[in-house]
Formats: C-alpha cells, structure tokens, sequence
C-alpha cells in the first residue's frame, strides 16, 4: 500500500561543533565546526521518515532550481518525488550547535511565496494513495485549488492527516484528523481561543469540518476531540528527556498515517503515535535521520547490560530484549536469538537466576547454573550482554532495562504477556519471533535421563 505525502519541502543544516572561547571582538563564542549535515525538512522529512520504516512512500511536493535543491534530492534519494517548480528559492533553516546547544539558527529564503502551480502528474500521484499525509509549511502549496479539489474528493473514502502551519490553508473539510500542537492550535482558533484546550480543538474541528482535532501538547501529551458527541480522549505521553524536539510533529503524522492505513481506529492509532513521537525524541530525534543510516556498533562482548542499554540508545539505536531459563542451549534458543537480535542494534538476555528457575521449573531445575548459563549465551554472536534476575517474571528487570522491543517466542501471544502493558509504558513494544516446537530444554533433558 502506498503512502503519499504533500507538502513544502525546506532543506534543514545542522552545523555541530566545540565553543571553548569568546570572539575577540564581540561577546560571543565561537563554534570550532565539527560536522555539516543537511537532511530534508518539512514534507521531506515526514517522507525520509517513513521510508526509514520501509514503508512505500511517494512525495508530492514543489522544487526549486538551486542549490539547495540540489542537497534535497540528494537527501530524498530512494523516495518517489513528483515534483513541480515553486518558482521561488529552496527554504533553508541552519542551526548552530555548540556541544549540542543551540547557539543561533539562520533561515534564508522562508518569505512566503506565490502560491505554486501543480502538475497534472502530482495530482494523479494522490489518486493511488492508500492514506496521505499533508504537511504544510505555510509555503503556499496547499492553498492550490486544483490541489485542494482533488483533496477533498478524496477525503471520505482515503484518511487524509493533517499537519497544519498557522500561516498555511485551512484543511479541507472531511479529512481524517488535523494534528495542529498547541501554540498553532491557540493561534488558528483566534477569536474562538479559550484556556480549555478542549474547547479549542472542538471549535477548530467544527470550523474545518474535520472528523478530528489532535492537539499536541510536547511533553503533556495530546488531546483528541471527535465529532459525533464523543468525550474528548486525553492521550498521556511517556516520560521522555528531549534534548531536540525538532521533527516530533513530523513523527507522530507519519506514525497516525502508519496506524490508519492498517486499519486501527483513530484512537488506537492516536495513542500509538504518541508512544512512537516520545521513542523517536529519546532516541535522538532528527539527529539520528541526518545522512544514511549509521548502524550502531557494539564492541565486544558486554556483562554490563544496563550500560550497553544505555550507550547504545544514546547513539540513537534500538534495544531489543528477550528472556527465559536457557538451560541446555538447543537449536530452537539460537535461533530465535539470532532473530530477536536482528531487529535492532544489541540484544539483551534477562536470565532466570537459579533460584527463580527452582520455583517456576522445580526443584531439579536449571541443569546449569546462572553463571554457565550466561557464559554460554555470552558467546554467541548475536548476544550482547546477559541481566540475570531473580525474580519469577521479568518486569523489575525490565523496568530498569527499558527496552524499545521485549521479544518473545511465537509460542506466546504478547496482547496476554504480563510485562506488555509495562513495556508499553515507556513507549517500548512486544514482538515475537518463530517459534520451533520440536526443539525444547524440557525434551533435551528427557532423552539424556533415557540415555544415562
């Protein structure tokens, strides 16, 4: 199925560098650059990222003929572009950062232009989408009415997701959701404004005409506000520490977008994208997008579970977690690690200490004790650190872990598993990998005792 996003494209220069001193002739530091990386913004990056996923993306958007341009379609590759001229210059935003603070951002070009003509090709680009997010950037494209007609004779049999721009067009009526965050949503709803958010959004819903208002509000989370007399949906966000917030809005659009095409009501899919916004801002945000992807390494073989978990989310990659007893590694362990741990960037094992294996295995259980147990996954490959715990059930390791993924096998079904809802907390989730019946510890052990 196919994605399609439309919007303004801009091209985003982070400059990062040292400032360990002060101008000579003026009171202000100066930034030693270290890196110059330009990634796609607005429209751009809402595509990059979902192509990140591996979704099926087309991009419909306006170009200029510069050199800026140039650095966008370099940072689009991979993605389908239908592209007409904006006949205006590319939009560019440049932040300096010193030690990863800000220190000034430059934008050049962001007067709003003439609103763009469209193609007959960027229109028909839309009429194969199975769901369609516009991001608008207040850069005049969604202000084209042959763009707007099509858009809305698409929007009640398509979910259309709508980004707004307080400089931009309002949606057109009918889409799915507008995700406006709160400051645009104070800002758009003018004379109707009020100090209850709810009572914002319900009046930018009834204004647009949509079905929904998502009002985002950073760190507190979102508001939902249906039509149909519905009670609003408060949606809580994780506990997230932010150190970029840039590109949160873009994340929770593609993410809704994701949801929706797959079927799950708005709610469901709301609730989700909040989860996923708050995962990208712990994992790096924006920063961990800039350029290809850079898998992250794991030298050597680690015992210091809680440390690699966290060096390895602070270079932007994901933790992936499974657990169990592991007594008598047998084919059927191996290779659900080897799965588990390509899913992500470390895989960590929670072990069953012996004790906790006497009381859920009984009294002639484990075979192995812990420490042999976990030297012998050690030295597979695909395992990265063991965290042996001594608990019946692994939710206090995991609590302490914090994994993006707690893997287990297809033999469990993880909407019953008692740590979803805790893995769920931090804006983790729980998958399974095949499991293969004929291969167990249990029958293992079985034939040694008819061997013996």
């Amino acid at each position: 199925m196919k994605i399609v996003v439309v919007g303004d494209v801009l091209l985003d220069v982070d400059i990062d560098g040292e400032a360990t001193r002060l101008c000579p002739d003026a009171p202000v530091p100066v930034v030693d650059v270290s890196t110059v990386q330009r990634r796609a913004g607005g429209a751009g990056l809402v595509a990059r990222m979902l192509a990140g996923d591996g979704h099926n993306v087309t991009l419909v958007t306006v170009l200029a003929d510069d050199d800026a341009a140039l650095h966008l379609e370099r940072a689009l590759e991979g993605i389908t572009v239908v592209a007409g001229s904006s006949g205006a210059p590319t939009p560019v935003k440049t932040r300096v950062r010193a030690e990863g603070h800000p220190v000034v951002r430059f934008d050049e070009a962001c007067a709003r232009p003439p609103v763009p003509p469209v193609t007959p090709a960027m229109l028909h680009a839309l009429e194969r989408a199975a769901v369609i997010v516009v991001a608008d950037y207040g850069r005049g494209l969604t202000a084209n009415q042959e763009l707007r007609a099509v858009l809305a004779e698409l929007a009640p049999r398509v979910p259309i997701v709508w980004d707004p721009h307080r400089t931009g067009a309002e949606p057109v009526p009918g889409v799915e959701v507008v995700t406006p965050n709160l400051t645009e949503a104070r800002s758009l709803a003018g004379a109707a404004g009020s100090d209850d958010i709810g009572v914002v959004a319900e009046a930018l819903r009834l204004r647009w005409r949509s079905k929904a208002v998502m009002v985002t509000m950073g760190g507190q989370g979102a508001l939902l506000v249906y039509d149909g007399g519905q009670p609003a949906l408060p949606i809580p966000a994780p506990k997230t520490p932010v150190t970029d917030p840039c590109g949160a809005g873009d994340r929770l659009a593609a993410s809704l977008a994701v949801h929706l095409m797959e079927g799950r009501t708005l709610d469901v899919a709301a609730v989700l994208a909040v989860r996923e916004a708050a995962s990208f801002l712990r994992h790096g945000g924006v920063s961990v997008l800039a350029g290809e992807p850079q898998p992250v390494k794991v030298h050597g073989r680690n015992t210091d579970a809680l440390a690699l978990a966290r060096n390895v989310r602070g270079a932007g990659g994901i933790v992936v977690a499974t657990g169990g007893c592991f007594d008598l590694l047998h084919a059927g362990h191996t290779r659900a690690l080897a799965a588990a741990r390509s899913l992500g960037d470390c895989l960590i094992v929670c072990l069953n200490s012996d004790e906790s294996v006497r009381r859920v295995k009984g009294p002639d259980r484990p075979i192995l004790n812990q420490d042999d147990r976990a030297e012998l996954l050690l030295a597979l490959e695909f395992v990265d650190a063991v965290l042996v715990f001594d608990e019946d059930t692994p939710e206090a390791c995991l609590a302490t872990l914090r994994p993006d993924l707690w893997v287990k096998g297809g033999d469990y079904d993880v909407t019953e598993l008692p740590e979803t809802a805790l893995v769920e907390s931090w804006g983790g989730r729980c998958t399974t990998v095949p499991y293969h019946p004929s291969r167990s510890t249990t029958g293992l052990a079985d034939a040694l005792s008819r061997v013996s």
